[in-house]
């Protein structure tokens, strides 16, 4: 009796199955950032022959807070770039991209926060500002404002950073592409002051 129930109840909801969904359809590849420089593999780095700096994740609007990819429709609207996904939100792969280019260019180690509670070093945080695509201009733009603390520990400076970089459309891999490319030149942008 109570199998024939389970199987009628099954036999019910099956007409059901390939109406259900618990999320929305993935895009057929997700986008990430790669860093154009980074430390060769091998190489050692020492605090006790290089000065060191804390990177800290940087803080973002909610339009880019996501893994979607925003497109500055108006002053006042955001839409979306269809079937485009980051793997992770873009301030935690901006955050690694500063991580691999600042050693690189500036020979600076940087820290984990859990190393850094003796001595940071520098310290550098920040907002990520814009992440995305301006449909007026056809322009992917990466804005970061930043703040620098050196050693001294009791100076901030600030400065803003951002990159424009043409888009041949507004679909998934020109973005990604040319969001990749900005997000690069202001890294470098960034480990130029920082080395300072």
């Amino acid at each position: 009796m109570i199998r024939s129930k389970t199987l009628l109840a099954l036999v019910a909801f099956a007409p059901l199955a390939g109406c259900i969904s618990f999320g929305a359809k993935p895009p057929p590849s997700l986008l990430s950032l790669n860093s154009a420089v980074s430390v060769p593999p091998g190489q050692t780095q020492s605090s006790a022959t290089a000065p060191t700096i804390t990177i800290l994740v940087p803080g973002a609007s909610q339009a880019i807070a996501g893994t979607r990819v925003p497109v500055q429709a108006s002053q006042t609207s955001i839409a979306y770039v269809a079937n485009a996904q980051w793997v992770e939100p873009p301030n935690r792969m901006f955050v690694r991209l500063l991580i691999d280019t600042v050693p690189a260019r500036t020979g600076r180690i940087v820290l984990s926060s859990s190393q850094s509670f003796s001595d940071p070093g520098a310290v550098l945080s920040g907002e990520l500002r814009n992440f995305g695509v301006d449909a007026a201009t056809n322009e992917a733009v990466v804005t970061f404002d930043g703040s620098l603390i050196r050693t001294s520990g009791k100076v901030v400076e600030k400065r803003r950073f951002e990159a424009r970089v043409p888009v041949s459309a507004i679909a998934a891999a020109p973005v990604g592409i040319a969001l990749n490319q900005a997000a690069n030149t202001v890294a470098g942008e960034i480990a130029d002051w920082v080395g300072k």
